[in-house]
């Protein structure tokens, strides 16, 4: 092929947005600029070269001049390519951003270097208004990569404070690093899924689309945000994510309230008292107690839970079920309390009824979400429509939703946070039906069942239907049951629950650590994401102590070496230890965990360990260890040393 080089110039000023080359030998200066350059900065070419001095460099922004010095100081070095971004300074008098990716090489003896100019001061306006609406409104930003797991390349002082991060005078955040690494940490573990899917939306569409989500604070507390996320471009050219979000955390609380409220409508019409157990607030106040004297004193009043139960108990509960009750409440307290065959958790017992004499009474925990559930009692003597219901009640399982049904309307009264995307719905949507009360008709059309059964339903008080699973991508069966008459008052109540439950796996089969190498724990073969990593250390502290109890002098001394056990150490450490309980709980494991008067250990039992493995010393066990063992800490030397030794003594034998 025969090379034209007098077709070089016009190639470099028809088809380069902007080229010039320098000269980096010597007297430092360009010794080429293409007309397109010359048109870019409004300056005739005169203006910008010179075959003695450097002109270009005098239309460089002072405050970017030295910045752009250090990169043709650090072209001249090799040959290599480097990218900087400036400003220009225009012949009209305006501001020409620019990304330069110069290439440098050898000609001879002599070092030159191609440069090749990109106009990038869109990009940086629109970024500038970015930053002002960043700073200027009370809404949270953040840009964040479009990579498997985002990393944030901006956060704004409003994000940081919904988040509950901490400044220092400084200007620094605690534990901010590994949060800006992987956004994930800021979701909680069951929503993560749907985020990425809604992200995946996001990147086709471009956006924005707007939405409601659950974030996680500092503290590992939930909160709920309103946003937008958008696709854009950063001035690297790159893809990126923008988000925009306000906290709705109280909003979300009060329509909680009005939710929890219609499906106490539906409920009152099964049970004789309703109690309201937060876990997180650890109180517990009466809902719904039919004019009860007993429970005056907690009607809509919280008070302290274990207290107030115990009241209850001492008060009213035949003696030989007390301790029974005690048992029963006290795993409920400790987050340990489970159904069996696919059930919620339920007791039956005696108790003081309003009339003075001891009544049988069943009672049976409804979660409401992870931190709430409702207890719910009656007594044994009810009509057939009532106990048709409660064994509805006392049987649901992965979610129950309350319609009420009038002529020919229906009107969501409640549904259980996880039964949205059982049925193919977001929260939005569900709550829009309750607004909108559709006919039967059109209400069933969106649930694929047929007419017929719905009247099935309604004559008998009870049918059984198939729904298309969307989250599962499979048919389950579903269970309604009604109260009241349809047929003679032309109103109901509906309930609906699963039919295929299966029972929770154990703690056992789900829960895995790994320790040989650096220190990492898997929940379903998934890892956690500490948010902390104090909290991480404490975890791996536990287990190298393989089941043994670990007080605060002792963790302080670990986890801070240098520093001593003092009043401030301590509410360090329990800071630390409160975060990893409430990360334990976020992964539904809390139970690995326990802690007595301060102290805490790990329960072996409920864990799967490569080091417990190990020391079995069982044959399918014996290659688990390589030599290293939890790289991430310091102190794991000496349980280090002691399977060093182990492991080279049953070598030699």
């Amino acid at each position: 092929m025969n090379h034209n080089p007098s077709h070089l110039p016009e190639i470099l000023n028809r088809y380069i947005s902007g080229y010039h080359q320098y000269c980096l030998s010597g007297n430092v200066r360009p010794v080429f600029i293409s007309d397109n350059l010359c048109g870019m900065m409004v300056f005739p070419k005169s203006a910008l070269y010179d075959a003695l001095e450097d002109r270009y460099v005098q239309h460089i922004h002072p405050s970017d001049l030295e910045s752009y010095q250090r990169f043709l100081e650090e072209l001249r070095r090799a040959p290599q390519t480097g990218t900087a971004q400036y400003r220009l300074i225009r012949g009209d008098g305006s501001l020409l951003y620019v990304c330069d990716t110069m290439t440098s090489y050898l000609q001879g003896t002599q070092m030159l270097a191609d440069s090749v100019l990109t106009d990038i001061t869109q990009i940086k306006a629109e970024n500038q208004n970015l930053q002002y609406l960043n700073d200027t409104t009370p809404c949270g930003f953040l840009k964040y990569t479009c990579e498997k797991n985002p990393r944030i390349t901006f956060i704004n002082d409003r994000m940081l404070d919904i988040l509950g991060f901490s400044k220092h005078p400084g200007g620094e955040y605690d534990d901010l690093g590994l949060s800006m690494s992987n956004l994930y940490t800021m979701i909680p573990a069951d929503e993560r899924g749907r985020f990425s899917r809604y992200l995946e939306r996001v990147y086709e569409q471009g956006g924005p689309i707007a939405g409601e989500m659950t974030a996680l604070r500092r503290d590992g507390s939930r909160i709920h945000v309103f946003g937008w996320v958008t696709k854009g471009v950063n001035e690297r050219g790159e893809e990126e994510f923008q988000s925009a979000l306000m906290d709705i955390t109280e909003r979300y609380r009060q329509k909680k309230e009005q939710e929890t409220s219609r499906y106490l409508k539906a409920l009152t019409e099964i049970y004789d008292k309703i109690f309201e157990f937060d876990l997180r607030e650890r109180t517990v106040k009466c809902l719904y107690g039919q004019k009860s004297p007993s429970f005056k004193w907690l009607e809509n009043i919280p008070m302290q839970m274990q207290e107030a139960t115990e009241k209850w108990i001492t008060g009213s509960a035949a003696e030989a079920d007390r301790d029974r009750l005690r048992s029963f409440f006290g795993e409920f307290y400790q987050r340990k309390l489970t159904g069996q065959e696919g059930r919620p958790p339920q007791i039956t017992y005696r108790a003081l009824s309003s009339s003075g004499d001891y009544q049988t009474y069943h009672g049976v925990f409804l979660m409401l979400d992870r931190d709430t559930s409702l207890y719910c009692c009656r007594r044994a003597m009810q009509t057939p429509e009532q106990t048709g219901m409660q064994e509805l009640a006392m049987r649901f399982t992965e979610g129950v939703v309350a319609f009420e049904v009038e002529h020919d309307t229906v009107k969501p009264l409640y549904i259980s946070e996880n039964v949205c995307s059982f049925f193919g719905y977001d929260r939005e949507e569900w709550l829009a039906l309750a607004e909108n009360k559709p006919t039967i008709r059109a209400f069933i059309d969106q649930s694929g069942i047929s007419y017929s059964e719905v009247k099935t339903l309604f004559s008998s008080g009870e049918a059984e239907f198939t729904y298309f699973d969307m989250e599962q991508n499979a048919y389950r069966r579903i269970r309604a049951i009604c109260s009241g008459n349809y047929q003679r008052d032309g109103k109901c109540y509906v309930m609906l629950y699963n039919l295929d439950a299966k029972a929770p796996e154990s703690a056992e089969h789900r829960i895995r650590i790994r320790t040989f190498g650096y220190f990492d724990v898997f929940v379903d073969d998934k890892p956690i994401a500490f948010r902390n990593e104090k909290s991480k250390e404490l975890l791996a502290l536990l287990v190298d102590r393989r089941g043994g109890f670990v007080s605060s002098e002792e963790a302080i001394g670990f986890l801070w070496e240098d520093e001593p056990a003092n009043t401030v150490t301590l509410s360090r450490y329990r800071k630390v230890a409160l975060r990893l309980k409430n990360l334990l709980e976020e992964y539904g494991i809390s139970e690995i965990v326990e802690s007595v008067n301060g102290k805490r250990r790990i329960a072996a039992e409920k864990v799967q360990c490569d080091l417990y493995d190990y020391l079995t010393g069982r044959e399918e066990h014996a290659q688990l260890f390589k030599g290293s063992y939890l790289t991430n800490y310091s102190w794991g030397e000496t349980t280090l040393a002691e399977l060093t030794g182990d492991h080279f003594y049953g070598v030699g034998e």
